[in-house]
């Protein structure tokens, strides 16, 4: 059986209205709740994990050890670091890291050991690419934003990297396609809040592109 590991709740709603999904279709569990699909003779079950690296691992861990999963796509929505793409563009990372488990005044940035690098070489190769780095805080800040641009993120968000890296521990095949649904925007000639909140609103308006687009021209290809 394959996971999709869906995070947020308008990344789950969306998955929702997509697949036509029922009431009674849908299941609950300790993460969040999920559901089943077949799609070209593979078994799917797509569940929510709630937000953030805490929540998303369990969440697949819970889900590798009770469905025995051979794989985990996680699927959703990025900030977008590379400002050479756009909003609503897909990536299918080749490596993970997570870039908030270091003291970054005396240590490097990113350590070796919380890096995954992602074979996709059976996938071919016409699709965007480049590293995905996951901390639990957001990228929300331009100071922040600036930080991951120099160290050559080109996307980020809040738990792909540690479920690669739980993935990793498991042993079983991790993927990552993730949508970017919004850039961090400067807030020095703005209120932080107000910067904050209209990059929320970018963000839950382009949510359902991000995974329509992501089911139509990237799930069947990865599965």
């Amino acid at each position: 059986m394959i996971g999709i590991s869906i995070a947020t709740k308008w990344e789950y709603e969306a998955t929702l209205e997509y697949f036509s999904i029922k009431d009674n279709e849908r299941f609950g569990y300790p993460y969040g709740e999920y559901f089943l699909r077949t799609i070209e003779d593979a078994e799917l079950i797509f569940y929510s994990t709630g937000i953030r690296k805490a929540n998303g691992v369990g969440g697949n861990q819970y889900m590798i050890s009770k469905f025995n999963l051979t794989k985990v796509i996680v699927a959703g929505t990025c900030a977008g670091i590379d400002d050479q793409f756009s909003n609503l563009d897909i990536f299918v990372p080749d490596k993970a890291v997570q870039y908030d488990c270091t003291v970054k005044e005396i240590e490097p940035f990113i350590k070796r050991s919380f890096i995954v690098d992602i074979d996709l070489s059976k996938y071919g190769n016409d699709f965007y690419t480049g590293t995905i780095g996951t901390a639990d805080k957001a990228v929300v800040m331009w100071k922040d934003y600036l930080e991951l641009k120099e160290n050559n993120i080109i996307i980020a968000d809040t738990e792909a990297g540690a479920i690669a890296y739980i993935c990793k521990k498991n042993e079983v095949e991790c993927i990552i396609i993730k949508g970017i649904s919004d850039f961090p925007t400067e807030e020095s000639d703005s209120d932080n809040f107000e910067s904050n909140r209209e990059q929320i609103n970018v963000y839950i308006e382009n949510t359902p592109k991000v995974m329509n687009k992501i089911f139509d021209g990237y799930l069947h290809r990865f599965i």
